[in-house]
């Protein structure tokens, strides 16, 4: 198996940018408990991180190296920031459009990895799961599924008072930047509920859409909230929750468990 850490320039965000990678090339089948998986071509996976964290989270604390072997997938797991995987609409500053566009095209050309919409899938945690399902639901076809654990869905809260200090560890200053004028939030893309609608009411083939939270999360009720909406529109939606709190011991389960799913169905 290969793995390690890349830096390459960036346009998109105009700086060098990190991330890290494991790649299942030399893998022996005794290790793997489900041999099917590699009767297939090798899938990907860009995996995100949340507020605060880097590009060496999911090898650290999270399980991504034994997920890259048991599912024969391609992981890459970028920084950005506390950035919420958003565009702000300048160069050095389009953080969706690194992961959706530049980073794909920059690792199919150094690795020779072919990222069609069929093989590629993105997911992450918190911040990283919100930014998995934006950028799913924004560029449908690039994606064909996305896994989003214990994501922070917290439009609705922002859209109520953006300027007070509200529940959060983010300052509000922070916040506006990042998502913009509280009166127009609902109705723009970066609410996941309004992205749905746009590409239903286009006829797009939307991802199919895994969501996970543990029942001790602060965010289970955006979760749920969520949950319902995609349920009512008749979204391919896998959702699960079971105890847990916002930590790694729920990640690395629920992830095991999204891509046992996904994979099935992808």
């Amino acid at each position: 198996m290969a793995s390690g850490r890349m830096e390459f320039h960036a346009l998109s965000i105009m700086q060098h940018a990190n991330f890290s990678f494991v790649i299942p090339n030399d893998v022996e089948m005794a290790e793997v408990k489900d041999t099917s998986h590699y009767d297939r071509e090798r899938k990907n996976i860009i995996l995100l991180h949340g507020l605060t964290g880097t590009d060496t989270d999911w090898l650290y604390g999270g399980n991504a190296q034994l997920m890259a072997i048991q599912y024969n997938l391609n992981i890459f797991m970028p920084t950005t920031g506390n950035s919420f995987y958003l565009d702000k609409g300048y160069t050095g500053a389009n953080y969706e459009t690194f992961i959706a566009e530049e980073l794909p095209e920059y690792i199919g050309k150094t690795f020779r990895t072919d990222f069609t919409r069929e093989n590629t899938m993105i997911g992450g945690l918190s911040m990283g799961g919100y930014g998995a399902l934006h950028t799913a639901l924004d560029h449908p076809d690039r994606f064909s599924a996305c896994i989003a654990l214990s994501s922070a869905l917290i439009v609705k809260d922002l859209a109520c008072d953006i300027r007070e200090n509200i529940k959060s560890v983010t300052p509000p200053q922070m916040r506006t930047d990042l998502f913009g004028d509280p009166s127009e939030l609902l109705k723009s893309d970066r609410n996941p509920e309004e992205q749905y609608r746009r590409l239903k009411a286009a006829g797009a083939d939307i991802p199919l859409i895994y969501m996970a939270i543990g029942t001790e999360d602060d965010l289970l009720d955006d979760n749920r909230e969520f949950r319902d909406f995609l349920t009512k529109e008749g979204a391919d939606l896998i959702y699960e929750e079971g105890p847990g709190k916002h930590d790694w011991f729920f990640w690395n389960e629920y992830l095991d468990r999204g891509l046992s799913r996904v994979l099935k169905q992808v």
